[in-house]
């Protein structure tokens, strides 16, 4: 699909929030190897440099061209902060073509420890709230010129409650919902919105996980297959499609086998410290 801005010779436009590391850097990094314009929005002001420079690479470039890369520096809990940068971004930048809302957290949580509500908290403002926030500025001008696509990262964990994952399965499988109200919202506008659930991919999140991964996937490989997911407009797409087939049939498997096949492996490690959202 050909967009407005192609269609005038200019480069089209992808934002890419939590591109200072994992999904999102290379996200980031397959938008930038296509010539778009990518805005690259992120927590850590150093990470996204160097995500930036890799950026540059794709594009043949040894140095960051502020005319094809912008950075955002920012916290995206922070709403009225990511809103005031998005206003100046469709100022100079216009609407961009693709918004990827890609930052979260993942965190283990352990009910019975008090403090462990607050990280639950934090985890469904990260992974849900920031994450509608994120698209909640570019809904109308997309929707006033008849085209575009907001895509959001859930994941195959907000299919069914894992252990430990009380809070970070609850959030993406609200972020699942709300996107799905928003494309029934946007059906007939020309907007497309885009769901992608990744199973497991290889990124400093699922790093310290301590059990098995099945269907691993290094990110570049994650964000290729998303990229044309997101370029069909597909309303929900599993990565890989393995997976697909196990979170459908893990939806439909009775809640007691799920009680019992859930429990075998280990529980996501509580957070550490020095752990925070990119």
């Amino acid at each position: 699909m050909t967009s407005g801005a192609e269609a005038r010779g200019e480069a089209s436009v992808a934002v890419v929030t939590g591109a200072s590391s994992g999904i999102g850097a290379a996200l980031a990094q397959a938008y930038a190897a296509r010539g778009w314009r990518v805005v690259l929005v992120g927590r850590r002001g150093s990470a996204l440099d160097a995500t930036a420079m890799s950026c540059a690479q794709a594009q043949g470039l040894q140095v960051v061209d502020p005319a094809r890369l912008r950075l955002i520096s920012v916290d995206l809990r922070d709403t009225q902060a990511w809103y005031e940068q998005a206003v100046r971004l469709l100022q100079d930048w216009g609407c961009p073509q693709v918004v990827v809302a890609a930052a979260g957290i993942s965190h283990g949580i352990d009910l019975s420890h008090g403090p462990d509500l607050q990280v639950a908290g934090e985890i469904m403002h990260s992974n849900w709230l920031a994450a509608l926030g994120t698209l909640s500025p570019f809904i109308a001008p997309m929707r006033a010129r008849g085209s575009g696509t907001l895509a959001a990262i859930a994941s195959v964990s907000g299919v069914r409650g894992l252990p430990g994952h009380a809070a970070y399965s609850a959030s993406k499988a609200a972020l699942i919902h709300s996107m799905e109200s928003l494309r029934v919202e946007l059906r007939g506008s020309g907007v497309r919105v885009v769901t992608v659930s990744p199973g497991f991919i290889a990124t400093p999140m699922t790093a310290g996980n301590p059990f098995p991964m099945p269907f691993l996937l290094d990110a570049p490989a994650f964000a290729r297959r998303a990229l044309r997911a997101i370029d069909r407009g597909r309303a929900y797409a599993t990565i890989p499609w393995p997976m697909a087939v196990l979170s459908k049939l893990l939806h439909v498997l009775p809640r007691w086998l799920w009680d019992r096949v859930a429990g075998v492996h280990g529980r996501k490690p509580r957070r550490a410290p020095e752990d925070d959202p990119s």
